[in-house]
């Protein structure tokens, strides 16, 4: 049996530009983030960097580095 993929939900520009200026804004300060991931579990660390060709953004958290698909990114909060 096949598995059913569940589609993401659709965000409009307005969500999308305020979940980028927050990310952009926790990089600048060097600020701990916590990510609300969709179909993950929440991701907690900082922004090490925002790689705009591969739309990753790569959090650190006591050394491991997750990277995280912005466009799977439901919710932003600075620590």
């Amino acid at each position: 049996m096949a598995k059913v993929k569940r589609k993401r939900p659709t965000r409009d520009e307005f969500e999308l530009e305020e979940i980028g200026n927050t990310l952009v804004e926790a990089y600048d300060e060097k600020s701990e983030v916590n990510l609300i991931v969709w179909e993950r579990e929440p991701i907690q660390g900082n922004i090490v960097k925002m790689d705009s060709r591969t739309r990753l953004v790569h959090i650190e958290k006591n050394t491991v580095i997750t990277k995280v698909p912005f466009m799977d990114i439901m919710k932003v909060s600075i620590q």
